[in-house]
Formats: C-alpha cells, structure tokens, sequence
C-alpha cells in the first residue's frame, strides 16, 4: 500500500558510480563533475598497483598504473584526490582491501588536515579478504594475518570513527567467479561470521559494545539479470543475517542486526556483442535491489553499458547514473510499502535460498570456518565448478544471452562510431608521470621521521598491538603503501591460494570436446607425450575466472595444464615455458595492460629459443590492440565474444600445429 501522506517518498538509495582513472588529479575533476550531477557519494577504483601494496615503479606494476582506477601511493596523492570535497559531508567507499588500512589511514590523515571530525565522517572500505582468495585476486598477506588488520580496523573504528563500515563483505565477486545465489548467500555469511568471531575473540571490543560492531558489518552484492532469483536473494540474506547476529552473537537491538548492503550489478555478465543490450540489463539488475522495500539497497554503483569494451567515458557514466535518477525520482517506486509481501512465490523461493544457504554454511563451519574452506581449497573449487556449469549451459543455448548465442545478427552499433570506439583510453605518459613523481616525493620527506615509522609498525607487527596508530604515524610522514606493504610483507609473509583448477568439476563437455580431443591426442602422439599447455596471468589482474575456465577445459580435452595462478611477472612465465617444456602459451589479461606485457613474454620466449611455442593471448582487448598483438608475434587473440570455449581450445591447437609446420 502507499505511505502515509504525511510520507509521501521513501528516501532514495545514495547514488555512486565505480570511478578513478590515470591521476589524482583528474580523478579529482572526474568526482565533482559527477557531483554535480547529482551523484550523492563516492566509489573510489583504486589501480591494481595500489590494490595489491605496490608503488608506481614496482616491476609488477609496469602496464597496470592508472588503468583500472586511481593510483595512490601516498598522503599527498589523498589531498589531491579529494581537494574541494567536503569529506564530513560525503559518503565515501573505497573499493580496497589487502592495504585498506593504509588507506583508511591516509583518508583520516587528510580528513584531520581539513578540520574534520572523526565522529562525523562516513562511508566505507571493503576490506573483505576471502573474497580476494577466491575470485578477485588482490591479496597480498595470508589468512591469519589479514583477519588480524580487519580486527584492529573495525576495533578502531568503532571506537574513534563510529559512522564508518570498516568492512564491506562482498559476495560481488563471488557470483562473477561463478557462485549460485545459495553459494553468494553462504559464503558471505561465513565470511562475516569468521571476521565477527575474530573480533570478539580479540578482547579490543568490550561485550556490551559488541552491538556497534555488528552495526557497522556491511555487505557489498551482486544483482544479476533473473530479477525475480535476485530479489529474493537478498530477502533471504537479510532474513539470515537478522537470525545469525541474534543467535550466534546476542545482539537484541533489532536497528543493530539490519541488512545494510550496497550494490553494483553484475559487470561480467555484460556482453561484447550487441553491447547495447546491456542498458536494458542494468536496468533489470538494479530493479532486483531496489523495487522490495524491505531488502531496498543502502547505495547503488552501476556499471555502464560499455564495459565490456573497455574503460567507460564520463558521458557513459552519466547514462547510468540517469538510469537511477529516473527510477528514483520519475517513477513511483518510493512511494509504497513493500510490493511483494504476501507473495506465494516470493516467499517459496526465499525459503528454498534460506535452506540451502543454511545447509552450506553448517558444511563449511563444521570445516572450521570461511578460512579453513579457503586453504582446503574447497571454496574455491565449489566456485570454479559451479562457472564450468554455468558457461556448459550458455554454450549450449539452455541459458539464453541475447545477441551472443541467439539472435546475432546486428546493425552496426552507432554508439562505438566515435574515433575513440565507444571507450576512454589511458595515456600512455600516465603511468611514467607516476614514477617520476614518486620519485620525487621520495626524495622530499623527511627520511629519519619515514625510518622511524616504519620501524615502529615493524615492530607493532611481531606483536598483538593494534596497527592502526603505527599506520596513522606513517601517514602523517609520507610513507608510501608500497613501503607499508613491504614492512608487513617481511612479517605477515606472501600468500598464493589454491586456485580450484585441480579439484574442479568441467561442467559436463564430453561430447562437445570430441574433435579437440582427438586432435590433441593426435599431436601428443606425435611428440611422444601430452602436450602441454602453460595458463598464464602476467601483471597484476585478479579476475582469473576466464584463465581457470580454459584451464578446466583444457585438462578435460587432454592438454597437461600448467596454470599456478595469478600476479606473475612476464619472466616468470617465460621461465616455467622454458622449465615445463610447454607446447603452447595463453595469457588472460583484462586490466588493459595487454600491451605492455603480452609483448614482453613473446620476445622472452624468443630469446629463450622457444620460437616455436605459440602465445594467445585473451581478455578485454579492442581491436585495434589486437592487430599490435598479433603483429608482436602472438598467435591468436580471444575475447568475450568468443564464448565458447571448446572453439577457443581449437584456435589453440590450429596455433600449435601452424608453428610445428
């Protein structure tokens, strides 16, 4: 039914889109101009350097700075990034993780600086590592180590910042590497459960607090296009949160045990082909997180229609923020209760998620929790097989994708007409202009006062001290995250999870793979052995599901495959090629940074005297990209519009035997 008139309008979701690009600087321009149209908060993208505690001019960051957003390295790049923005009055998220408390740092260095004050500030920092083991690949410290930074974060903030969420647990990417509703739903609320028992285990929050920590968990989701599936997901997500705070946990403040969750549809479910269509599958996602009142979203973020392609324009970003706009403010969405209580339907397919959900989380409890789940692998295979599964059935048109397996054919899309191709490039000066400048503030501090800081979080690190003051202290001197980063490195260690590959399900490809299989065998024969195909991900990108797909499917077509994951520098590869003795290469980049590491492992592969191991090379890479590629000597390049992967592994033997002959 309609409110009350005396409330006429539901208030309306805060409106963000996902931003960052090249510099502070024009990061900066980009966040006030969407400000002043009528964003009302801010999505910061961090560039994969920054992401996973790395400088400018580390050697695994050549190719990736300012590509995927923003690159910041140290306090003064915070007060470039947020000049002229009133941070008391913005709400701002911070997609960042493995050095989230870095940046955190920096963000209330700033925020002091401008006379802020800690109590007033809001927004959040992801800060959900699990999710980074299995789908988005930028960790950095092992399990232990990084629950013990979201402790002393959440500690902190609750006592000094209490209007920020200290983390944000994403089960974004998990649907993106392949999770059902049932697996996005219990794996993040294992997650949750693991960070919440590491706090009330810590002893740095008193019980009677414990409350306030519950308050300021919130959730990061993915909306994809079965608007129904989706909505009710998110029903049955707040209806087990609501349970598990105020049984496991004892919280009685039923404001305190609320769903707060914000929301960015499904970006990898957009399409290459016909990327036109993906407008009108945004706008079904978001309505799946903002047409139930009573699992309304907090904050949307959409993608835009573009994204597929590349990096979106302003204007595209615009498109999608009118997107919001128009349902927010023209239809008359806010203006009624809840439209689905009551439903038969609803409430059947939110109990059938409920269900299931319980059952999965009960499983990966009696493991030992979200973190024994990563190390065993089993999360992270559940995930693998249930993309394998997902891509079996769009292959073989039981799930339909409009303009990629039925209705095809197309007119030429007027959008992509434009000399840039319908997409923002990155200057290729951005990212010396990175180096050179970190070289420079280096050269600028004080480095007594930067020795000192670092020693002292050295030294916080060998014991239970929380790390939140030492990281402030080596934010106020000018330490840089890769500096921060490499202090804890030293301590914490590196982690690489297991990648899934090995205890993976195909999906069911038996058929489909016959001649492959066949051609494969054949080849083998021919050498005296299988061949061996290397899977590779140079550079810094995470999103390893397309690597791990191609991996599954190739072992399934007979290939020995070498794959060890991801964040791997060119020389890296070039040197398992040469120790595997491999057949083929194929690299999965979608960071952008095709251009600058492709190349680098074909001339290493040349130098090594492998002239005859073909490199494909696979990801978001436009065309005009594809034709340097191919002229640096890669044998075959792949993109999302290839969707089938069994034709891909084909492509891949027809590489192999054109340079054997």
């Amino acid at each position: 039914m309609p409110f009350p008139k005396d409330e006429q309008r539901d208030k309306p979701w805060l409106m963000r889109t996902y931003a960052g690009h090249s510099s502070p600087v024009e990061s900066n321009a980009l966040y006030r101009r969407n400000l002043t149209k009528g964003q009302t908060g801010l999505s910061v993208a961090f560039d994969l350097p920054t992401q996973t505690g790395y400088d400018p001019d580390a050697e695994l960051a050549r190719g990736e700075v300012g590509k995927v957003g923003v690159p910041i390295s140290h306090i003064g790049d915070v007060r470039a990034l947020f000049d002229g923005i009133p941070m008391e009055q913005m709400n701002t998220s911070m997609t960042i993780n493995a050095p989230a408390m870095y940046l955190l740092a920096l963000y209330l260095t700033v925020a002091q600086e401008s006379g802020a004050d800690f109590a007033k500030l809001s927004g959040t920092t992801q800060n959900d590592i699990i999710k980074e083991y299995l789908s988005r690949g930028t960790y950095v410290f092992p399990p232990a180590p990084s629950l013990r930074l979201i402790t002393d974060m959440i500690a902190y903030t609750v006592a000094n910042v209490p209007k920020w969420n200290p983390i944000n647990v994403c089960s974004y990417h998990l649907q993106e590497a392949g999770a059902t509703p049932v697996q996005e739903v219990a794996f993040a609320l294992c997650t949750a459960i693991a960070v919440l028992d590491s706090v009330r285990d810590s002893g740095q929050v008193p019980a009677e607090k414990f409350g306030e920590v519950v308050a300021r968990i919130s959730f990061f989701v993915n909306a994809g296009v079965r608007f129904v599936e989706e909505m009710c997901k998110l029903r049955a997500f707040g209806q087990l949160w609501d349970e598990i705070t105020a049984e496991r946990y004892g919280v009685t403040d039923a404001k305190q045990r609320r769903f707060r969750y914000g929301v960015q549809v499904n970006s990898l479910g957009l399409t290459e082909a016909q990327p036109e269509n993906n407008v009108y599958r945004i706008l079904l996602e978001m309505l799946a997180v903002t047409a139930s009142k009573d699992a309304r979203a907090r904050a949307v973020q959409l993608p835009a229609w573009n994204e597929a392609l590349g990096l979106p324009r302003p204007w595209d970003q615009q498109w999608s923020l009118r997107m919001q706009q128009v349902v927010a403010f023209e239809s008359d969405l806010l203006e009624y209760e809840d439209i689905f209580e009551g439903s038969v339907v609803v409430e059947a397919k939110v109990a059938e998620i409920k269900a299931g959900a319980r059952e999965e989380i009960d499983r990966i409890l009696e493991m030992g929790g979200a973190v024994t789940a990563v190390e065993s692998g089993y999360l992270k295979s559940a995930l693998v097989s249930s993309l394998a599964l997902r891509r079996r059935r769009i292959e073989s048109g039981e799930d339909v994708v409009v303009g990629v397996n039925k209705y095809t054919e197309s007119e030429p899309n007027p959008l992509q007409g434009a000399e840039d191709g319908g997409i923002m490039t990155v200057d290729k000066a951005v990212e010396q202009a990175a180096i050179d400048a970190i070289v420079k503030w280096r050269e600028g501090r004080d480095a007594h006062a930067v020795d000192e800081a670092l020693n002292a979080l050295r030294d916080a690190a060998k014991t239970e001290t929380n790390l939140m003051e030492p990281s402030l202290a080596c934010a106020r001197v000018g330490v840089t995250v890769g500096e921060w980063s490499g202090v804890l490195r030293e301590v914490f260690g590196e982690y690489r999870p297991p990648t899934g590959v090995a205890g993976a399900s195909g999906g069911g490809h038996e058929a489909s793979l016959a001649d492959v299989q066949k051609r494969v065998r054949a080849l083998g024969a021919e050498l005296g052995r299988p061949l061996k195909f290397l899977v590779g991900k140079p550079g810094l990108d995470g999103h390893s599901n397309g690597a791990e797909q191609i991996a599954v499917r190739a072992r399934d077509a007979g290939f020995e495959v070498v794959y060890s994951g991801i964040r791997l520098t060119p020389a890296q590869i070039v040197a398992a090629a040469v120790e595997e003795d491999v057949d083929v290469v194929g690299l999965s980049i979608l960071s952008g940074s095709h251009l600058s590491v492709v190349p680098e492992v074909v001339e290493g592969l040349r130098a090594a005297g492998l002239d005859d191991v073909p490199v494909v090379a696979g990801g978001i890479i436009p065309e005009p990209d594809a034709v340097i590629l191919r002229a640096a000597g890669v044998a075959r390049v792949v993109t999302p519009k290839d969707f089938e992967i069994t034709d891909v592994l084909g492509q891949i033997v027809d590489a192999i035997e054109q340079a054997r002959s």
